[in-house]
């Protein structure tokens, strides 16, 4: 059996799948299931975790919240994408090249891949799973939204997690980010794991690089520049 030395976390919406109009959706049936209105503003959800868009979308909306809002949002949110599991593989999409880009790291030796997310696990394990990339991942490694952590002290938990169920240790250099947006690097910088940016959600390249980013790719579409820029990082 090949020792593990490097660990891949993946965010998901817009680096590996787009399933916006899914999320607009749940979301609207979760803002209706929680305070019996419906929803006419949702907040921003780029590089987010969902209880940051939460509770943003709350006041964008007029309602004051309480302490009891968070959980049963977040319930309501896994029963509405629960209810689009069909929808999601209808509506969303893989984007290009990111199921080369798995198949061809897990083709590295020593390489694990899981998932660093804003979403709460179920929404999360249906994006991957639903759009057929749950068996390239390790999901009980990842780093999910809880409404507690923020996503640096998530990529440390997803870290944490892979260290304990394989018996090694991941250093901080050894994790890398896989994702698209200016807070994802910024998440990452804060843990001191290296991050490769690809500009496939709503970040340029030029603020990828400009936030910090170790390396940055257009697309995941050349599965070459991945591998390399991972290979590179973790080198050490």
């Amino acid at each position: 059996m090949t020792t593990l030395t490097r660990l891949v976390l993946w965010n998901i919406d817009h680096t590996l799948v787009d399933v916006g109009r899914v999320t607009r959706e749940a979301y609207a049936d979760a803002f209706r299931a929680t305070t019996g209105r419906p929803l006419v503003r949702l907040a921003p959800t780029a590089g987010r975790t969902e209880s940051e868009i939460i509770f943003e979308t709350l006041a964008f909306n007029d309602i004051v919240t309480t302490d009891d809002h968070l959980p049963a949002f977040m319930d309501a949110l896994a029963r509405a994408y629960a209810a689009r599991r069909r929808d999601l593989l209808a509506h969303g999409r893989v984007l290009a090249g990111a199921r080369e880009a798995l198949d061809a790291l897990g083709r590295e030796p020593g390489t694990l891949q899981s998932v660093l997310t804003g979403s709460i696990e179920p929404v999360a394990r249906l994006k991957v799973s639903e759009l057929g990339l749950a068996n390239r991942l390790d999901l009980d490694t990842g780093g999910y939204e809880t409404g507690v952590y923020s996503k640096a002290a998530l990529l440390e938990i997803a870290r944490t997690r892979a260290n304990e169920k394989y018996g090694t240790r991941f250093g901080e250099s050894a994790t890398v980010f896989v994702a698209d947006s200016v807070r994802d690097v910024q998440a990452a910088g804060i843990a001191r794991s290296p991050v490769v940016a690809v500009a496939t959600g709503a970040a340029t390249q030029a603020e990828l690089r400009a936030a910090g980013a170790d390396a940055v790719l257009p697309t995941l579409a050349e599965t070459g520049p991945l591998i390399s820029a991972i290979r590179e990082l973790t080198r050490s």
